[in-house]
């Protein structure tokens, strides 16, 4: 009877192997599919909180220039199986000549007329829908306590959403009128008196008006939400949790 037996694997070999395996899927979900984001500050209040943790959809946009960040991938122009944003959409894009990841709402799209006039967005000299809803508490960027209006926006599309406007003759609340050229789009965050968006010039710390290869995916939902005490190595902080938040929908 033939003795003949298989020498086993390497271990050292065996458990580098189940490591690039692992390494590969994660790249290919993280640059195909899905990309988690941290929320670092209230532009996107009342929305989003700062310590949000989302979940964005790279193939609900197609793949562009950042599809694979901080790794280059090979789209020069355009996106690769491009699916048109709606206008609404919570987005995460990078601003041309930037290195940071922005989230924001997509409210124009390529050829859009954009102008705020005293709080409120018009689009192509039409103003935006919108219902006061009434005052809320938030924190500000400074860690103090504040009032907003909150005001419901609907665009036509039927897509809506709550906003902040939290100051009176805020700069950000009049502007001159933008008009968004082909292949890009203009964004802006829901608490619009505390947003650098496509109202402001990437040279000044906004976002500009943002081509469509810099759209990184849409925002789909929260995955988790944390307070600025959490910290992952200290287990006694685990408890400052926002439980209410966890898997969360964005609209």
């Amino acid at each position: 009877m033939a003795k003949d037996k298989k020498k086993s694997a390497n271990p050292i070999i065996e458990t580098l192997s189940t490591i690039a395996w692992a390494l590969g899927i994660a790249i290919v979900l993280r640059t195909f599919l899905f990309q988690p984001f941290h929320i670092p500050s209230g532009s996107m209040l009342p929305g989003l909180m700062k310590g949000d943790y989302i979940i964005t959809t790279k193939y609900s946009l197609g793949y562009g220039t950042y599809a694979a960040a901080p790794l280059p991938f090979p789209v020069k122009k355009g996106r690769l199986f491009e699916r048109k944003p709606d206008r609404g959409d919570v987005i995460v894009f990078r601003p041309e000549g930037d290195n940071k990841n922005f989230i924001k709402r997509l409210v124009g799209l390529p050829g859009d007329q954009m102008q705020v006039q005293k709080g409120k967005l018009f689009i192509n000299g039409k103003a935006v829908s919108v219902e006061l809803i009434g005052e809320q508490e938030f924190v500000n960027q400074y860690g103090d306590n504040a009032i907003a209006e909150a005001w419901r926006e609907t665009f036509e599309n039927g897509n809506e959403h709550i906003y902040f406007d939290a100051q009176t003759n805020n700069p950000l609340d009049n502007t001159s009128v933008f008009t968004v050229p082909s292949g890009h789009y203009f964004m802006m965050g829901d608490n619009r008196d505390n947003s650098f968006d496509s109202r402001v010039p990437v040279i000044k710390g906004g976002a500009g008006f943002i081509p469509t290869e810099n759209l990184m995916g849409k925002a789909e939902f929260v995955l988790l939400s944390v307070d600025n005490d959490f910290a992952l190595f200290k287990p006694w902080t685990w408890a400052n949790m926002r439980g209410d938040r966890f898997f969360k929908g964005i609209k």
